[in-house]
């Protein structure tokens, strides 16, 4: 069976959208002819010309102020924020100009625009290239936040956000560039915004989680299964919104909600996953709670740094103790 890298994935839905729709732009720093800083948007300016994949001067405010200013003027800008960290420079014009022109406009003006940036830690990148920033956005209404955990359904995801019409921050983790997937028969071509997928059905516990996270938790359900725990594996792929019924269906069966964040453990977007199982599905619920990173800046030493990341290990070792 074929199978296809994340980095690649992400590759084909934005040459397939670029060619599928000619208002489809793409630009960002060093994203044209040298391809992008982790090799992921190589090839795509030489298939659809310079006026429409360039690279931009080193100001991320620039490119998103440029992102929203082309988007309510009727394309749909595809932006790379080279790092997640540096998403704060981009904060007025994805904050307060793009996720509120849709209600400040009466509904007349739609910004479909989409904001890639690579995010997470494990890369020995140091405290300020090692973020996972979801949580800074989270309580920001019209914006929405994808966080896909692998190459097949990244895709799925990645051409639906350029087909949304709302701004649509697309989180990529670094660690998951290299992973490859088999591509299977049947799959989605574009995905549902907003709609988590069970990818290992359990009935001992559910384990929550987006991006790299994910595939933490199932390799720590083959961990937990050698010992009798069934566990079940929720991929939430949307942080904002939320699939609420995924959670708490799942929890229905459980009964038991562990919930797994990249991120420090004070305000993430963890959090918002168990207040929604309280609020919604407390009849159901004999255990929830959650593993997230100490509220600290990430090591660069690698030691440091893998002691600090929430791994398989470490969520098997919860739920042993937790259900202990």
């Amino acid at each position: 069976m074929p199978t296809l890298e994340f980095r690649q994935a992400i590759n084909d839905a934005l040459d397939e959208e670029l060619a599928r729709d000619d208002t489809v732009v793409f630009f960002g720093e060093d994203v044209a002819k040298p391809g992008g800083v982790f090799a992921v948007t190589g090839g795509l300016q030489e298939r659809h010309g310079t006026d429409r994949v360039f690279d931009t001067p080193i100001s991320e405010l620039a490119i998103s102020g440029a992102a929203f200013g082309s988007a309510v003027c009727g394309l749909r800008p595809v932006i790379e924020i080279m790092f997640g960290d540096f998403l704060m420079l981009a904060m007025d014009s994805l904050v307060n100009q793009s996720a509120k022109y849709w209600y400040l406009s009466n509904e007349q003006a739609p910004v479909p625009l989409v904001v890639r940036s690579a995010v997470g830690a494990g890369g020995r990148f140091g405290a300020i290239h090692s973020q996972n920033p979801a949580a800074w956005f989270q309580n920001v209404p019209g914006l929405k936040i994808v966080a896909p955990s692998e190459p097949v359904s990244a895709k799925a995801l990645l051409k639906a956000a350029i087909r949304d019409d709302n701004p649509v921050l697309f989180l990529e983790h670094k660690r998951l560039y290299g992973l490859q997937a088999d591509q299977g028969a049947g799959v989605e071509e574009v995905a549902e915004l907003g709609r988590a997928a069970v990818v290992r059905p359990g009935t001992d516990v559910t384990l929550v989680s987006a991006m790299k996270g994910v595939g933490d938790c199932l390799a720590a359900a083959d961990l937990l299964a050698a010992e009798g725990i069934d566990a079940e594996v929720v991929d939430l792929r949307t942080l904002r919104p939320l699939d609420r019924d995924a959670i708490v269906g799942s929890l229905a069966r459980t009964n038991r909600l562990f919930v797994v964040e990249e991120g420090p453990i004070t305000g993430g977007w963890g959090g918002e996953v168990l207040a929604l199982a309280a609020e919604h599905a407390l009849h159901d619920v004999d255990d929830v709670w959650r593993i997230a990173t100490a509220d600290h800046p990430i090591p660069y030493s690698p030691p440091l740094e893998d002691a600090f990341l929430p791994g398989a290990q470490a969520i098997a070792a919860a739920v042993r103790a937790r259900l202990a």
